[in-house]
């Protein structure tokens, strides 16, 4: 067994002393005088940017558009670097804005009366031309999702001959009503 080193007996630790206060901090030194520092037409360029506002704007839409040319897709010329264009694809072609079509009213007498009563103005309708079945005439839709305007009172003594009814519809479609109303009996039927 092998006897362990007998530790040195160490000196205590000096005391430290306080300094005074004041007497730990640096020698203070002086600082040199300079100019003070000043830019150059600093105090007017504000002013000077809102007289020329107009320049600036087209300077500023001068730098937009040269980036945005820069973003912009790489010429076709080059198929290896070409990109596609940017932003959604379309599902459906673009449609063409179509002039508004003109609308006219158009009194349609309806065979069944009873029919009529059950409709109310702004009911949205398909008028039915029912041709003679003894001549082999079939049913033929003259109008489709037209609207009600108006449902006048019947006169006197005209139940028999049916009811009339006031639509709102394109003009040519008023023209293939007066024509169907000659020759066949009209029906509607709601929408």
């Amino acid at each position: 067994m092998s006897v362990p080193p007998t530790p040195h007996p160490t000196l205590p630790p000096p005391l430290r002393v306080p300094r005074p206060l004041g007497t730990d901090a640096p020698a203070t030194c002086e600082v040199p005088h300079f100019e003070p520092v000043r830019v150059r037409g600093g105090r007017y360029q504000l002013h000077r940017l809102l007289r020329h506002r107009g320049r600036a704007l087209a300077a500023g839409l001068a730098v937009t558009a040269a980036a945005l040319v820069a973003a912009g897709p790489r010429a076709a010329t080059d198929p290896l670097r070409a990109e596609r264009p940017r932003g959604h694809p379309l599902t459906q072609p673009a449609r063409r804005h179509t002039p508004p079509v003109e609308m006219v009213t158009a009194p349609v007498r309806i065979a069944d009366a009873a029919t009529v009563r059950l409709l109310r103005p702004g009911d949205r309708v398909d008028v039915i031309a029912a041709g003679d079945p003894a001549a082999g005439g079939d049913a033929e839709v003259i109008a489709r999702g037209v609207r009600v305007t108006r449902l006048p009172e019947p006169a006197e003594g005209t139940v028999e001959s049916g009811a009339l009814i006031v639509l709102s519809v394109p003009r040519t479609t008023a023209a293939r009503l007066v024509g169907a109303s000659a020759t066949a009996r009209l029906a509607v039927t709601l929408c």
